[in-house]
């Protein structure tokens, strides 16, 4: 299992992909960390007069988390597609079939390989709100809960890329339909307003609900249970998966 991911971890720095998306996707978390930053300093003054006032923890380090998410909801899919749809495309999925190893190693083994680079670019983006501890205090509880929320958020979205990817045969098809299926678990919520007696289901289904009670430092047991139970169930989707088509070929 642990070969497997050493593999795909490995495998992505290969491309220009990976280099590429650490790039971008730090170049515009940075840019937004700095506005956001740029705001609080221009509203100091006034948020210090109020009987609550936000710290540059909650002002700052926050949103960039939020932010950081939607980013990564763009990225994901493009990390994913290519997990076991390649594998088709390229008709090798047979080697990989015959490999003296279980299913379940296969589908974790790809798995951790693409959160093992998800960890580094959290990591990456974590430095930049750490960074404010040089010029002031900050509020590590919340910090800490705001990127645990953003590593589940993460491993949530893998999750379900792992499986559309065992469901396509074309990396470009299972990216587009991995990104739709994001894009409909994240705004899920608002469906709520139609339909008032099943508001609190979609509420429960939104992948933003469970998230914005990390970001402001609230840990609930639901929000744990929900992402678990969301990664887990995908996880094992994606072995049946594999295991169907094992035994067909």
């Amino acid at each position: 299992m642990f070969t497997i991911a050493e593999k795909e971890f490995r495998s992505l720095f290969f491309s220009p992909l990976a280099w590429s998306i650490l790039a971008i996707c730090e170049f515009i978390i940075a840019y937004l960390f700095l506005g956001q930053l740029e705001l609080f300093l221009q509203l100091q003054s006034q948020l210090s007069a109020l009987q609550r006032s936000p710290g540059v923890t909650e002002f700052v380090a926050s949103p960039v988390f939020a932010n950081a998410a939607v980013v990564l909801l763009l990225i994901v899919p493009l990390l994913t597609m290519r997990m076991i749809s390649e594998e088709r495309k390229t008709q090798t999925i047979s080697l990989l079939f015959s490999a003296p190893v279980s299913m379940m190693e296969i589908v974790l083994g790809k798995y951790l390989g693409i959160m093992a680079f998800l960890l580094l670019l959290v990591s990456l983006i974590a430095l930049m709100p750490l960074s404010l501890y040089l010029g002031s205090s900050l509020d590590f509880g919340l910090l800490l809960t705001a990127l645990f929320g953003l590593v589940l958020m993460l491993a949530s979205f893998t999750a379900l890329g792992l499986y559309i990817s065992t469901i396509c045969n074309q990396p470009s098809v299972a990216a587009v339909i991995t990104f739709g299926a994001l894009v409909m678990l994240w705004i899920i919520e608002w469906a709520g307003g139609y339909f008032e007696n099943a508001k609190v289901f979609f509420e429960y289904l939104s992948l933003l609900n469970h998230y914005q009670s990390l970001l402001r430092g609230v840990i609930k047991l639901s929000d744990i249970v929900y992402y678990l139970l969301f990664i887990s169930s995908f996880l094992i989707l994606s072995y049946r998966r594999l295991d169907a088509d094992r035994l067909q070929s």
